[in-house]
């Protein structure tokens, strides 16, 4: 299975960077159907096609994911997306 492995330095204090992914976790519910759940400081989620995890560092965002089959074709077009996200967020 393909897998994602993104990291982006942030300055943010750890509470606000997490309740930074806590926003863009709900828009992924919103959109997508994606669950997620809180381990420590890192948000896992999962969908049908994908599983991973958001992990809130003091300094970095580290995302990782595999994608199923289905969007395996889609693997560019979803980092592309994530690095944008983060980049609104943390850039």
């Amino acid at each position: 299975m393909p897998k994602i492995d993104i990291r982006r330095p942030h300055h943010l204090p750890l509470a606000e960077a997490r309740g930074v992914i806590d926003q863009v976790a709900a828009r992924m519910r919103e959109k997508f159907g994606m669950e997620g759940q809180w381990q420590g400081d890192t948000l896992r989620f999962s969908r049908p096609g994908v599983n991973g995890a958001i992990a809130v560092g003091s300094d970095e965002i580290h995302v990782s994911a595999e994608l199923g089959m289905m969007l395996s074709p889609l693997k560019g077009m979803v980092e592309q997306e994530i690095r944008r996200k983060l980049d609104e967020h943390f850039g």
